[in-house]
C-alpha cells in the first residue's frame, strides 16, 4: 500500500496550493483527481473558462470601444460559439501545462481516479479502467470543490436547458436567454451573453441581488444593466420550465407571467462534491448542500487528521481565498506554523461591468455604529476614462471619522478587479484618507480615481492638520 504524509483529494485552487505547500516543506504528497486533467472545476468549468469567455466576448464584440463608436460597433459581425471556444481551449491547455509542471517541479505525485474513504487514513481509488488501488495518508485534505445544483423540476437537456458547466459546450449562441439565479455565477453569465447582444432575462425569488456588495454599487450596476435592456425579474420564482416542440423553452413564474426563450441557464446554487467520498466510513457528515464544516482557522474537520478547504467549505467560494485555505490547511496538517492571512481580502465579480470590493460596506458601517464619511469618484472624471471612452464606472471609499482610516473600497466598472488591490493594500496596512490626498498617482490612469474619491471625502472630513 502506498503511504504519504499528505493525500489531497482534488486539484483545484485549494488542492494544488495545499499539495505544493506541503511538498515544498519536504513532505511526500499525493493528489487524487477524478477529472481527465488536473485543475479541478476552477480550470475546466468555472473560474478560468468563465473569465476567458468574458474576455473573448468583450474583445470580439468591441464592447469596450462602444463608448466612442456607438452601440452598433462590432469587431466581428458574426460571433459564433466556436469563436468563443477556440480561445477557451488555448487558455485551458496553457493552465493545465503550468499545473502539471508545478507538480513535477515540486515532486507532487498525482493519479487519476475516484477516491473514497475506507478509514480516516486510508482511501480507495478507482481508476478509469476499473483498477482499484489503496493509499494511506498521515493527513488527508479534501478539496473536492462543488458541482451545479440540479433540482428535479428543471428539465435539463444539455442543449436548451443547461447548468453552468454545460453552458461552455453550446453549439450556437442563443438570441434570447433566461437565467434562473441572480447570484455571482448567474449574473456573470447573464451580463456576458448580454454583451454578445443576446436578449437576457434574470429571474430570482429574492427581491434583491448580491446582498454582500455595497448597496450603492449594486444600484449603479443595476442601472447599467437595465440601461442596456436586460430584464431583471427579482422577487419572482420559476414554478414550471418546459421545452416546447418548436425547440424553445417556456417558463411559468409564480406571478403568473409566462416567458418563452431560446435557452435557459439554471444557476441557482452549487453542491459540494462530497457524495462519492463515503464520508460515513469516518463519521463525517456533509450538510444539505454537500458542504463540510471546518475550524475556520485551521480548516480541520471533526475528524482530527482530515482537513477540507475551498468551495466545499462554503463562503466565500473564491479561487483566491481557496488557495490560501489550502495552503493554511496543508501547513497545519503537517505540523508547520500557519500565519493567519490579512483580515480583508478582495471579492471580484467578473460581470460586465466588473464589480470588486474589499472591507466594510456602508450598510455594515451603520450596523456597527461607526461614524464614517464616503468619497466617490466616477471614471468619467479621470482623463484615462475619457481616453478609454468610459461614461460609466464608480469608485467608493469609506473612511472612519474617528481614526480617518480607510475601512472599505468598492468599485463597479472597467478594471475593477485590478484596481481594488490599491485599496486592499491601504486597508490592510491601516492607511488613512491622507494617503490618497497626498500620494502621487500615474497620470492618466483609472487609479487616479482613488485621489479624486479621497479628496471628495477629505473635503467633508476637514484637514486634520488644521484641527490640531
Amino acid at each position: 500500500m502506498l503511504q504519504y504524509d499528505l493525500v489531497v483529494v482534488g486539484s483545484g485552487p485549494a488542492g494544488r496550493r495545499g499539495a505544493i505547500q506541503a511538498a515544498k516543506l519536504g513532505k511526500k504528497v499525493l493528489v487524487i483527481e477524478q477529472g481527465k486533467r488536473v485543475g479541478g472545476v476552477s480550470v475546466h468549468t468555472g473560474t478560468i473558462p468563465s473569465k476567458t469567455l468574458r474576455e473573448t466576448a468583450l474583445n470580439l464584440s468591441g464592447w469596450r470601444e462602444r463608448g466612442f463608436y456607438g452601440r452598433s460597433y462590432r469587431v466581428k459581425e458574426e460571433i459564433s460559439a466556436d469563436d468563443l471556444r477556440r480561445r477557451l481551449l488555448i487558455t485551458l491547455n496553457h493552465e493545465v501545462e503550468v499545473l502539471e509542471h508545478q507538480f513535477a517541479r515540486n515532486r507532487v505525485q498525482h493519479i487519476r481516479g475516484k477516491a473514497s474513504f475506507i478509514d480516516a487514513s486510508t482511501l480507495q481509488v478507482i481508476k478509469d479502467d476499473g483498477e482499484t488501488t489503496q493509499v494511506t495518508g498521515a493527513s488527508v485534505l479534501l478539496a473536492v470543490g462543488t458541482k451545479p445544483f440540479r433540482p428535479d423540476y428543471i428539465p435539463f437537456d444539455g442543449k436548451t436547458v443547461l447548468d453552468s458547466d454545460e453552458l461552455l459546450d453550446i453549439q450556437d449562441l442563443p438570441r434570447s436567454m433566461v437565467v434562473i439565479g441572480a447570484g455571482v455565477i448567474g449574473i456573470e453569465y447573464a451580463t456576458i451573453f448580454s454583451a454578445l447582444d443576446t436578449a437576457v432575462t434574470v429571474i430570482d425569488p429574492k427581491a434583491t441581488m448580491l446582498d454582500f456588495i455595497d448597496k450603492e454599487i449594486i444600484e449603479d450596476f443595476t442601472y447599467q444593466l437595465r440601461d442596456r435592456n436586460m430584464k431583471l425579474l427579482l422577487g419572482q420564482k420559476a414554478d414550471k420550465v418546459e421545452t416546447l416542440e418548436n425547440g424553445k423553452v417556456e417558463l411559468t413564474l409564480d406571478s403568473g407571467r409566462r416567458l418563452t426563450t431560446d435557452m435557459v441557464l439554471f444557476a441557482a446554487g452549487r453542491m459540494g462534491a462530497t457524495d462519492a467520498l463515503n464520508l460515513q466510513a469516518i463519521g463525517l457528515e456533509a450538510d444539505s448542500r454537500g458542504r463540510l464544516k471546518v475550524n475556520p482557522e485551521t480548516f480541520q474537520t471533526s475528524v482530527a487528521n482530515v482537513y477540507a478547504a475551498g468551495d466545499v467549505v462554503g463562503f466565500p467560494s473564491l479561487a483566491s481565498t481557496s488557495m490560501e485555505q489550502g495552503r493554511i490547511a496543508a501547513r497545519v496538517a503537517i505540523g508547520a506554523v500557519a500565519k493567519e492571512p490579512p483580515k480583508y481580502f478582495p471579492y471580484g465579480i467578473y460581470a460586465v461591468p466588473e464589480i470588486s470590493t474589499c472591507g466594510l460596506t456602508e450598510e455594515e458601517m451603520k450596523e456597527r455604529g461607526i461614524p464614517y464619511e464616503c468619497g466617490i469618484a466616477r471614471f468619467r472624471e479621470t482623463s484615462r476614462g475619457h481616453i478609454m471612452g468610459l461614461d460609466t464606472g464608480l469608485l467608493k471609499l469609506i473612511f472612519s471619522l474617528k481614526t480617518r482610516r480607510l475601512l472599505g473600497v468598492h468599485i463597479v466598472g472597467e478594471g475593477a478587479t485590478e484596481l481594488v488591490h490599491i485599496g486592499q493594500a491601504v486597508l490592510n496596512l491601516k492607511g488613512t484618507v491622507e494617503y490618497f490626498v497626498e500620494n502621487t498617482f500615474n497620470y492618466p490612469t483609472l487609479a487616479e480615481a482613488y485621489k479624486i474619491a479621497g479628496l471628495d471625502a477629505w473635503n467633508r472630513m476637514g484637514d486634520i492638520k488644521s484641527e490640531l
